[in-house]
């Protein structure tokens, strides 16, 4: 099974220098210190599929700085600036073909920078109380200036979902997908809920299906903005289908040998997600058997 997208981190993220104002002062002064290029949220990539650095001077003067984490002990920081807007919710064709070329370690750290960066833009006011927030702990928390109330980076958990029956997969599509793409089924889980009871409703909601039996397969952060998905294969009682058409456009029954077609990008009744989403690690886990 190919590893998930976005894994495979390469940074020490060094919790230590996060509690100590001396020592991040010390990281930012370090001279191998660097920070990571990003032009409206999408990374500067080499032709080797590196992330590209840059001096912590290069940033604009009212830039305030995120601790990455180390590579080797050398600092690696992303920058934030105030009153930046979030970035919109759909990804652009340039950044779908920049993590198609990013290497697993890079993709990784892209993804903390890029939660980092829309957590702050998100959050500039206090949700107690709606006073002005500041950076504090290095990047990793906002505290208010009013009320004194800390907030911390949020991941959002979701389910990401393959029913089996009979020796086959469901999968669904999105009309705003490209044409032809298919995936696994997936939503949000909600307050008082366990992953296997998320599974299990998502795949009656949105396909009217009863599934049992959820196996737990792998997880992947997804920075945008910053959920955690978490794959699962789950028995499904029957076959028939009844969709909600507010969520799927359409939903299909693949065996086996077409989803091996589809990842090998061969004649296939669908165009598999791409190898950077946890939909593609979670089909292939399910094709190996």
């Amino acid at each position: 099974m190919p590893a998930p997208g976005f894994t495979g981190g390469l940074l020490d993220r060094a919790d230590h220098l996060r509690h100590d104002a001396d020592a991040f002062a010390s990281a930012m002064g370090n001279w191998q210190a660097r920070l990571l290029k990003l032009h409206d949220f999408e990374p500067e990539v080499t032709d080797d599929g590196r992330l590209g650095w840059t001096m912590l001077t290069e940033a604009p003067d009212e830039a305030e700085f995120v601790l990455l984490g180390l590579d080797n002990g050398r600092p690696r920081f992303a920058a934030v600036m105030p009153g930046q807007a979030a970035p919109p919710p759909f990804r652009s064709p340039n950044l779908f073909a920049v993590l198609d070329q990013l290497q697993p370690g890079e993709a990784a750290t892209f993804a903390a920078a890029r939660s980092l960066i829309d957590w702050h833009a998100r959050h500039p006011f206090c949700a107690r109380c709606g006073g002005a927030t500041a950076i504090f702990r290095a990047g990793w928390g906002r505290r208010c200036d009013a009320c004194g109330a800390e907030h911390f980076p949020r991941v959002d958990p979701v389910v990401i979902m393959i029913a089996e029956h009979d020796g086959r997969a469901l999968l669904g599509r999105q009309p705003s997908w490209p044409r032809g793409r298919y995936s696994a089924l997936a939503g949000f889980l909600e307050p008082g809920e366990s992953i296997e009871e998320a599974v299990a409703r998502e795949i009656s909601e949105e396909a009217g299906i009863a599934v049992s039996d959820v196996r737990y397969i792998a997880s992947q952060p997804w920075p945008f903005p910053s959920q955690l998905m978490i794959a699962c294969v789950a028995t499904a009682a029957h076959d028939a289908l009844t969709l909600d058409i507010n969520e799927l456009e359409d939903a299909i029954w693949v065996t086996r040998d077409e989803v091996r077609a589809a990842l090998a990008g061969e004649d296939a009744p669908f165009l598999a997600p791409p190898p950077y989403a946890i939909a593609h690690t979670l089909l292939a886990a399910w094709a190996e058997g």
